[in-house]
């Protein structure tokens, strides 16, 4: 593909490094001209050297690099170590067609700089995207993992490894919860409503032509083969002949009804509002705070829109363990909803958001993680060997253990949930 050195950015009206090697040779007069436009540092304020530029591995779209600077006055406010985020990977195709996602992330780093924004999110330095090449670049604060107080980094779906597990999932809950609440409250700057419109059909996320009911079904029986073939990697619960002969039953007759269930999750507007969509633990960074109550900023704000907030609690919990789901998911339903009332939104029937969570989790799941066997095998193609889920064989990539993890967790709450009852709920579609 033909690689863009600088674009003009759309919002702050500066042309922009569309990569490493540009930032690099923009050099300081750039970042003194990005921050100034971004209003982090005043006119009389410059960057005055550069002592790291490096490209760093990560992520599933655009380039990153660790950049430190040095400021003419060095302000206590002013964060020497930073964070660059680029929309584009010029030698990877497949990275690069995800640089559309950027967007919104660029737009919510500028509405972030709000000093009354209710969550912690890394401080915004300068963000701009170019819409008709999308080309974008994103430069924060970086987060001092492990250090001044600050915890270590969890990776992705290894909550085994995370000291209590429902202490950080409490902490991303309430931290999710106060943001929606808050816009709901109408206490965001206005702009949310014309960066941030509820427009569910133009999720990136969700954005998959549907599975027939049929297709569904021969999904179901391939995993039925993945869990008799490899036996030790699911919970037996998710094995058993009960279990395959109920899915291969009521997955088909759910996803018959996919219409209703778009419109139950479109239904109701005290529970559509401004969310992160993907608060794992590794999109997080944590610290206690005077009276030792954990606390969270969120980061990776990609796809960041209005939503069910169910579609957010799925984007947080679904790659906690699955114990965490059975013993304390009414809990962290109630923290939610608490939070967002306190935060100045409507107080949401717990019943409904439960509903709407298991509507959204189903919907999903087989929209997606029925294809997470193929995925299972290509990146962990070993795992015949496996004594397990936690087995190294299984954990060395990130990819096939949270495919695993999340299949899991899909699974388990159907298993463990009335979905007749929702089926039946939602009669039929037409």
């Amino acid at each position: 593909m033909t690689r863009l050195d600088w674009v003009r950015g759309d919002s702050l009206g500066l042309d922009i490094p569309a990569h490493s090697d540009a930032l690099a040779a923009g050099g300081c007069d750039f970042l003194t001209r990005a921050f100034r436009a971004s209003g982090i540092i005043d006119s009389d304020n410059a960057v005055t050297t550069i002592t790291e530029c490096r490209e760093i591995e990560g992520g599933s779209t655009g380039r990153k690099l660790l950049l430190a600077v040095n400021y003419q006055q060095p302000l206590p406010h002013l964060h020497q170590q930073l964070f660059v985020k680029f929309s584009r990977d010029f030698d990877d195709t497949h990275r690069d067609a995800a640089r559309v996602q950027m967007e919104l992330e660029v737009h919510f780093a500028l509405l972030s700089r709000d000093p009354d924004f209710p969550i912690e999110v890394p401080v915004c330095y300068f963000s701009d995207f170019h819409h008709d090449s999308g080309t974008g670049i994103l430069i924060t604060q970086r987060i001092p993992y492990d250090c001044d107080g600050v915890e270590p980094h969890y990776p992705k779906s290894q909550d085994f490894l995370m000291p209590e597990p429902l202490a950080h999932y409490e902490a991303l809950i309430r931290a999710l919860a106060r943001l929606a609440g808050s816009h709901k409250a109408g206490r965001l700057p206005p702009l949310v409503e014309d960066y941030f419109p509820f427009e569910p059909d133009k999720l990136v996320v969700s954005q998959r032509a549907p599975y027939t009911p049929a297709e569904i079904s021969k999904k179901v029986a391939r995993y039925a083969e993945f869990v008799q073939q490899h036996p030790q990697l699911m919970p037996p619960h998710l094995g058993s002949a009960a279990f395959l002969a109920r899915l291969a039953d009521e997955a088909p007759r759910f996803q018959a009804r996919l219409a209703r269930i778009h419109q139950l999750l479109r239904s109701q507007p005290s529970m559509i509002a401004l969310c992160h969509w993907n608060a794992h633990v590794d999109n997080a960074w944590f610290w206690k705070d005077d009276q030792q109550l954990l606390q969270c900023g969120l980061m990776d704000w990609g796809n960041v829109s209005q939503m069910n907030v169910a579609m957010a609690l799925w984007g947080c919990l679904s790659a906690a363990e699955p114990e965490l789901w059975d013993d304390h998911l009414q809990h962290l339903l109630q923290l939610f909803t608490d939070e967002f009332a306190d935060a100045g939104g409507p107080r949401l029937d717990i019943g409904q958001l439960h509903q709407h969570l298991l509507a959204y989790v189903a919907m999903m799941g087989l929209a997606w993680m029925l294809d997470a066997p193929y995925l299972i095998l290509k990146y962990a193609p070993d795992v015949a060997a496996a004594r397990n889920r936690f087995d190294p064989l299984v954990q060395q990539s990130e990819r096939a253990r949270s495919q695993l993890l999340i299949l899991t967790v899909f699974l388990n709450l159907w298993e463990k949930s009335d979905m007749e009852a929702l089926i039946k709920s939602l009669g039929q579609d037409g």
